[in-house]
């Protein structure tokens, strides 16, 4: 298992746009076999970062899922609403894997 980490530095006077942007991705990481955990907003503190967490069974269906995601119309939908909307000035993605009891 292998879990998604993107921190989002956004345009904080486009939030409304950024979270459009986060519910059209949520159906389509789960569309890819994924699991979404959600998009986090920001509250206190920094008003122009925001955080999402997704997980996929492993590192390689994560990239099956990239590769497919440059396919899909609806992924490109996404793609193309974040670049014209500017709602997302840059973003950085770590991966993390979970360590239970």
């Amino acid at each position: 298992m292998v879990t998604c980490y993107l921190r989002y530095i956004i345009d904080p006077y486009k939030l409304e746009e950024f979270e459009y942007y986060g519910r059209m991705w949520i159906p389509l990481v789960e569309k890819f076999g994924g699991r979404h955990h959600g998009y986090f907003m920001p509250s206190e503190g920094a008003n122009n970062v925001a955080l999402a967490l997704f997980t996929f069974p492993s590192l390689a269906l994560y990239e099956e899922y990239r590769v497919a995601s440059l396919e899909d119309p609806a992924c490109q939908a996404a793609f193309k609403y974040a670049e014209d909307t500017r709602c997302i000035l840059s973003y950085e993605r770590s991966f993390f894997r979970p360590l239970f009891e």
